[in-house]
């Protein structure tokens, strides 16, 4: 059997915990530079604000009903995610944590008859530790344990729901097959050309059919449907193969200095990034672009790929071949929008073959990264900088609503007066 505990209305749910005015009031979160909704209480979603949609456009609602809107706050989400994950860990050590807010459960180890009872005391537990609620769906696969999840949220059910027989056509009958993990929008598209629309009628599809049309992929979870494990709970810890850092400006971009600084900004996450997975990286691509829907202003998108000599997780060294390259880029008179490094080629750096004409002191590098990164973990991130990243960053990103960083900033810790 296995589990999926997905914490309710997540990012809503965390402005909530210090801030107990919250309950029960309508609330959105916007996404970077306060454009679109990208999380929403139940209150919000039952006055009818849609995932995504621009906040200038529901400015009305807003007003009418009294909506509170937060900007993201992922130093927070991030913290109060890892806490969450650590006590559901404590109870059930088996999980794979499949999201920021979601994790699956291995829980073929406890008695099938035992399930609800632990279900309910990781919801509780984690309710009463953390204050996020959050639900759980329990079944023979993690396909139908999402399924299950979903009824958990949607059913009164007190949060956790089981699906024990294989024989559940009167509970998929009714969901529709977009909610079946592993079915996107022109997956959906395909299978209503053929009349599949609920979640039973995917599970009865002939198998050979569906491998041949949507591949093994297809195949495996249909399988799931009908109770077959085909998915494996995967708790290693896997690095990633490329590594991203972009933002949109809160306002554009016209002087070099302002887009070195962004841009050195970003060398400096990847980099990090890639220490954290203990790894080292051969190619970095940089891109810088204008904004495409002013068509009043002049376009320039420019995309570079830079070969280091060899595998690095140095930061100083791709400052200095990425800004240099940058330097070239540049064009004056444009109105920079967005930038981005995007770092690939990635191996562990215990596999990294060094070069005999290499002239660079690797030792006494990685012992200035670590010392860096160790400093700025105890201290605060960025207390430690290079001078490229500069200080004040005209083009960070608009947050005007932006909540406390309750967790993992001393001067925002909340203060009691008695």
């Amino acid at each position: 059997m296995y589990g999926l505990v997905d914490c309710n209305n997540f990012y809503a749910s965390c402005e909530r915990i210090f801030n107990p005015k919250l309950n029960k009031k309508p609330i959105i979160v916007l996404s970077n530079n306060d454009g679109c909704v990208i999380a929403r209480s139940n209150e919000s979603k039952k006055i009818g604000i849609k995932m995504g949609v621009p906040a200038f456009k529901i400015s009305s609602l807003i007003k009418k009903y009294n909506i509170e809107i937060f900007s993201t706050n992922f130093a927070l989400y991030g913290d109060i995610s890892q806490r969450v994950m650590t006590i559901i860990a404590e109870i059930i050590p088996n999980i794979e944590i499949y999201s920021i807010d979601e994790a699956f459960l291995d829980l073929r180890e406890f008695k099938i008859d035992n399930l609800l009872e632990i279900g309910e005391c990781v919801r509780q537990k984690v309710l009463k530790c953390t204050g996020i609620p959050v639900s759980i769906g329990i079944a023979k696969t993690k396909t139908l344990s999402k399924v299950a999840n979903y009824l958990a949220k949607n059913n009164d059910t007190n949060g956790v729901f089981q699906i024990i027989d294989n024989n559940n056509d009167s509970l998929l009958k009714d969901i529709s097959i977009e909610k079946i993990w592993g079915v996107g929008f022109k997956t959906k598209i395909f299978l209503n050309r053929y009349g599949i629309k609920s979640a039973k009628q995917l599970k009865n599809c002939d198998l050979k059919w569906i491998r041949s049309n949507l591949s093994i992929v297809g195949e495996r979870m249909v399988k799931e449907l009908r109770g077959i494990p085909c998915n494996e709970i995967n708790n290693l810890n896997i690095g990633k193969k490329s590594i991203c850092t972009s933002r949109t400006f809160g306002k554009m971009v016209t002087s070099y200095t302002d887009l070195e600084s962004s841009i050195a900004m970003y060398i400096t996450r990847c980099a990090e990034k890639l220490r954290y997975q203990s790894c080292s990286a051969k190619i970095a691509h940089i891109f810088i672009m204008t904004n495409p829907f002013r068509k009043d202003l002049k376009q320039n998108i420019i995309y570079r790929t830079i070969q280091f000599p060899i595998h690095t997780d140095d930061t100083q060294e791709m400052l200095n071949y990425i800004l240099r390259v940058l330097k070239k880029i540049y064009k004056k008179g444009y109105y920079y929008k967005k930038a981005g490094i995007i770092l690939s080629g990635i191996i562990p750096t215990n596999h990294v073959q060094c070069d005999m004409f290499d002239t660079k002191n690797r030792q006494k590098s990685k012992v200035m990264m670590n010392t860096i990164d160790s400093i700025n973990k105890k201290i605060g991130r960025d207390s430690i900088r290079y001078a490229s990243q500069g200080y004040y960053r005209k083009w960070k990103l608009k947050q005007e609503r932006l909540s406390p960083c309750y967790t993992t900033r001393w001067n925002d810790l909340l203060k009691i007066y008695i």
